[in-house]
């Protein structure tokens, strides 16, 4: 599928979607209560097949947080990248995509102490990296 089917197939998915423009991957920022929807039709839509979640980043763009997902299809041999942002810096939330990617986890765990943020529908409680005491440190800048 080239790039021009690939974001009609993405838009008829999530109409609410926005294109962004980037020269190496067809990139996307979508609504975060559209997100875990568009990530399920992104994996099991046999024409779409993202079989794999290669990066996920928790990025800082000042007045916003947000998580950059890269995804590829190793059956279709195409990449996309999802963008998902909130104005919430108290209290960021985000659904998982561990439960559909299960490279998510490590990543989203790490993201979210990082960022404050907080991730729904996480399959465990354990999250590894806090210390002995607790408590995260964010690395998200402090407005």
């Amino acid at each position: 599928m080239d790039n021009e089917s690939l974001k009609a197939r993405i838009l008829e998915i999530a109409p609410d979607a926005q294109h962004e423009e980037n020269k190496q991957y067809l990139t996307f920022l979508i609504p975060a209560g559209s997100l875990h929807n568009l990530a399920l039709k992104l994996k099991n839509d046999p024409d779409l097949s993202f079989d794999y979640l290669f990066c996920l980043s928790g990025v800082d763009y000042g007045k916003q947080l947000g998580i950059v997902y890269h995804l590829t299809s190793t059956l279709q041999k195409h990449s996309l990248v999802i963008k998902v942002r909130t104005d919430d810096r108290i209290n960021p939330a985000f659904d998982t995509m561990s439960n559909i990617w299960r490279t998510a986890e490590l990543h989203e765990r790490k993201s979210s102490i990082c960022s404050g943020s907080t991730l729904t529908i996480i399959p465990t409680s354990a999250v590894s990296f806090l210390k002995k005491t607790g408590k995260a440190t964010p690395c998200a800048k402090i407005m």
